[in-house]
């Protein structure tokens, strides 16, 4: 396919209605609490006794007003780590609650009482579920995916509207060094018959991906338009590649630098949309640890800016104590992030203006935008692209208080939401410079936000 045909397809790769609710969705926590935070550990090995797990003080409407107070529109539980203990009373498998005797006579069910307290406070509710199963004797055997899937069901099908099923890529082998080959197609099957609406997380699609790193770090450009090479189960939207004979791209990591940029995609043998996850814990462990502190505000919040302001989602983990409550010191932190996001994003900060638009060539464009109100002292133009209608085409942009082009802020992509931090300029108006895309860059909307005045 010549690359001009090809550049053409890829303007125009779309995201799904499910991948559309999810990226609306923008900030959400993962709630990591199971057998190792009983432990004070990362991972359990399946040997725990089910007695430890005694959340006595349990409160997950605590959960969900600590989540909501930071801006976050869902939870996703941890119903099964790595140790293979299963949050809620599952019938393929002894080490789980209803072993755990010393909370509710091993009657409680930590999965039941969090979707229903995320219901109560009107958020979203998610789970997951770790493939990798430490305690499961079939693991590594073909066995082992029957009884995943039956677990797998018993989610999809006794909690209510889930949101999200979040899978990693953990493998590890199994009794006498025996490989576990997942069953992801099977998997999916299951998800989509019971749960239509429900996005997937995974390494390799089919509708949300990792962004290779779990310190909080997006690209500098962050593509949802990627070789399929890299998410093989999603749909793919495009034909090959103008160089795929040239080379191939079998070698593609979710941590590589560049996987939606030109001069990688051209080797691919089709092009998907699969928008990036951001997942990162508020504190250095993704259980709780009493000997850990959150985060500082300041990370948190370039965290959000770097996630959700770069065309990604951010899944926040929030690790409960033992007793089932959060540390007061997160609550307030949490309310310390919320608090900022919602103070530097005020409605009544919003900046009126007139747009014109003019297009220099059919993928170059110079939009200005005149403040109805005079000088403005501006800190964050937020760019969101018609991704649902038309793709995510906007490769690099600039914007500048001259239109003889003096730039102050250089960005790459934009996809569902670009957020630019200025520094706090005093104009009257603002040029944004389109200066390469993939077609005719077709915006959402841009909104412009004020910050007061310095104190004199």
């Amino acid at each position: 396919m010549e690359l001009k045909a090809f550049l053409k397809e890829a303007a125009n790769v779309k995201p799904t209605k499910r991948q559309m609710n999810w990226y609306e969705t923008e900030f959400y926590a993962f709630v990591h609490f199971t057998m190792p935070t009983a432990l004070d550990a990362e991972i359990g090995d399946g040997t725990e006794d089910e007695m430890l797990f005694n959340p006595y003080d349990l409160n997950c409407d605590e959960w969900v007003e600590a989540v909501k107070a930071a801006g976050m529109k869902g939870i996703v539980l941890t119903a099964k780590h790595h140790d293979g203990f299963c949050l809620w009373p599952s019938k393929y498998t002894e080490h789980c609650v209803k072993n755990s005797k010393l909370w509710k006579d091993g009657k409680g069910d930590v999965v039941k009482e969090c979707a229903e307290a995320c219901r109560r406070g009107g958020i979203k509710f998610g789970v997951y579920l770790s493939p990798w199963d430490r305690n499961a004797k079939s693991y590594g055997t073909d066995e082992y995916n029957d009884f995943y899937c039956h677990q797998l069901e018993e989610l999809l099908t006794g909690y209510g509207e889930l949101f999200m099923l979040w899978f990693d890529g953990a493998c590890f082998e199994g009794p006498g060094g025996r490989k576990q080959v997942y069953d992801f197609p099977r998997y999916i099957e299951l998800i989509r018959k019971y749960q239509p609406n429900a996005v997937i997380f995974n390494d390799h699609g089919p509708d949300v991906r990792w962004c290779g790193n779990e310190g909080g770090n997006a690209r500098r450009g962050e593509w949802a338009v990627v070789p399929k090479e890299l998410c093989f189960r999603c749909e793919t939207q495009t034909g090959e590649g103008p160089m795929v004979d040239q080379g191939s791209l079998d070698f593609i990591q979710n941590y590589d630098g560049n996987i939606g940029e030109i001069n990688n995609i051209m080797y691919s043998r089709g092009l998907v949309f699969a928008g990036a996850e951001i997942d990162m814990s508020m504190r250095p462990g993704w259980f709780y640890h009493p000997s850990q502190e959150a985060h500082s505000l300041e990370r948190l919040f370039n965290t959000y800016l770097n996630s959700v302001g770069n065309n990604t989602s951010f899944n926040l983990n929030v690790p409960p104590m033992p007793s089932g409550r959060l540390d007061p010191r997160d609550i307030a932190r949490l309310k310390e992030l919320g608090d900022l996001i919602s103070s530097e994003f005020a409605e009544e900060k919003k900046i009126d203006y007139e747009l014109t638009r003019e297009d220099v060539s059919p993928t170059q464009s110079k939009f200005t935008l005149k403040f109805k109100n005079g000088n403005q002292r501006i800190r964050y133009v937020v760019l969101r692209e018609d991704i649902e209608n038309f793709g995510q085409r906007v490769e690099n942009f600039h914007i500048a208080y001259k239109d003889g082009d003096e730039q102050f802020f250089e960005g790459f992509t934009v996809g569902h939401k670009k957020i630019c931090k200025l520094r706090d300029f005093y104009l009257d108006k603002i040029f944004i410079f389109v200066t390469s895309a993939r077609d005719r860059a077709e915006f959402r909307d841009i909104t412009l936000y004020t910050c007061p005045d310095p104190v004199e």
